[in-house]
């Protein structure tokens, strides 16, 4: 036995794939919780009451629908709900449950950093592909690639799509490019700061490995890709909030993006410096891989251009999302992978002994920095009391109120359409009532954010909440 696992080790512990494995394995911890954590629970409730809604209303690509929009329909102008889609895919056959969507992202998301690793070997020697993905895969990956969330499932579309692009200009096979067509498309639709990875291709122009024929075929191709993604952002989202007046993203131009971001530098920098690897020593693998490759500019031009193309359009992004990118950590995930080469390229150019006590080092911190978002608090458990609540007092047609602030989280526990404001708003004089007057007809009011503020007639009551009708 004993020696089986010393072959086994010595056979597969450079193999990525054994790596990739232990990783997923270790996120199972917790991946059937429902969106209680106390960070992102806000963006993992919207993205499943998405899903939830297609599960109840009907699977209509064209029209996500959320329970916050009070009298309105809750039709949302957000990103492509592909993600939400695949969740109702799997309840249609199981059921519906809080958690597919975290299994989904981590298996799209692992499958993704394996083609990160596919594409890297391709491109550089085979020690810097390897630590990269590891960084890449102990990074804020780690974390968010468990959460009911499109962002790292986003960019795992877009880096499958990359890697057949450039199969296909090595080996210039028609299936490669419509694989790239595919994936790319679907990687940017789901989340569009994805587009800056595509910043890439622009690389090949430089390249003579590839003919032009092929390199105008691949260009053609991302072309047709942009105008389907052109055709959801800029005309069917612009529809959508026109006519249902409920937006996701505020994007702002250029200088009112700077203006904002001056104010909130130190948060800015620390998600490049802390919050994109998990890590200082991620952060100084990558500052160091930054002097390495400054040391090799001629040997790796090709790479160095690549990696700054995509940090100039990612960093057009970050202006058009102004102080919404400071104070989110979620923003910096589709830059991780260009973070991980760099610090990658560091690992892979020095002495194997050191490379691996630092790879060691750099994922015990990471994972460790982020292992509270695989259990959940026991304060936070009694929101799941909402949907029993909700089935037995209140009709799935009538519209609610509750003073669960602006999140959406406790809304989409109870299953029903209407208002979520924080406390202090509802207790403005008339505030409610004015409400009740267009429509609401229950009041749940969480006793754990203020007291009750007796309004209509109570119809339950337990320790922290208490559930009224509206008169």
């Amino acid at each position: 036995m004993l020696n089986n696992l010393k072959d086994f080790w010595h056979t597969y512990r450079w193999d990525i794939r054994l790596w990739l494995v232990f990783f997923f394995l270790i996120r199972l911890v917790g991946i059937t919780n429902p969106p209680l954590e106390m960070s992102h629970n806000w963006r993992q409730s919207l993205t499943a009451m998405i899903a939830l809604n297609f599960y109840d209303l009907g699977p209509n690509l064209l029209y996500p629908r959320i329970d916050i929009g009070g009298i309105r329909e809750g039709i949302i102008g957000s990103e492509f709900p592909l993600f939400n889609y695949l969740i109702y895919l799997v309840s249609e056959v199981f059921g519906y449950k809080h958690w597919y969507g975290r299994l989904i992202n981590l298996t799209v998301s692992t499958v993704g950093v394996f083609y990160f690793y596919k594409g890297l070997i391709r491109l550089v020697k085979k020690d810097v592909a390897f630590y990269a993905t590891i960084i890449l895969a102990v990074s804020v990956w780690f974390g968010f690639s468990r959460k009911i969330m499109p962002d790292t499932f986003s960019v795992s579309l877009g880096i499958i799509g990359l890697y057949f692009g450039l199969v296909y200009l090595q080996e210039k096979g028609l299936g490669s490019l419509l694989w790239f067509f595919l994936w790319s498309t679907l990687g940017i639709l789901c989340k569009i700061p994805t587009l800056s990875l595509f910043a890439v291709l622009a690389v090949s122009v430089f390249s003579n490995q590839f003919s032009w024929k092929h390199k105008l075929s691949l260009y053609a191709t991302f072309i047709g890709s942009m105008f389907l993604v052109w055709i959801w952002y800029f005309y069917w989202v612009p529809y959508l909030v026109e006519t249902y007046y409920y937006q996701l993203f505020f994007p702002k131009n250029l200088i009112a993006g700077w203006q904002e971001i001056r104010t909130v530098l130190p948060e800015l920098f620390e998600k490049f410096y802390f919050v994109a690897l998990s890590s200082f020593f991620g952060f100084l693998c990558f500052i160091l891989g930054i002097v390495y490759l400054g040391r090799s500019v001629e040997k790796e031009r090709l790479l160095i251009l690549g990696l700054s193309s995509v940090t100039l359009i990612f960093g057009v992004f970050v202006l058009k999302t102004g102080s919404v990118f400071p104070s989110h950590s979620y923003y910096i995930i589709p830059f991780v992978p260009v973070m991980a080469i760099v610090a990658g390229y560091f690992l892979g150019n020095i002495k194997t002994k050191y490379a691996i006590g630092l790879s060691v080092l750099i994922s015990i911190e990471a994972i460790a920095n982020q292992q509270d978002d695989l259990f959940l608090k026991e304060s936070e458990m009694y929101k799941l009391r909402l949907t029993e609540i909700a089935n037995e007092y209140i009709p799935t047609d009538s519209l609610v109120v509750l003073n669960a602030t602006a999140s959406p989280q406790q809304i989409y526990f109870a299953n029903r359409n209407g208002w979520s404001e924080d406390s202090e708003t509802l207790l403005q004089e008339g505030y409610i009532d004015s409400l009740n007057e267009i429509g609401a007809g229950y009041l749940i009011w969480d006793k754990k954010y203020s007291p009750f503020p007796n309004k209509g007639t109570v119809l339950f009551k337990d320790e922290n909440y208490t559930v009224s009708k509206l008169d």
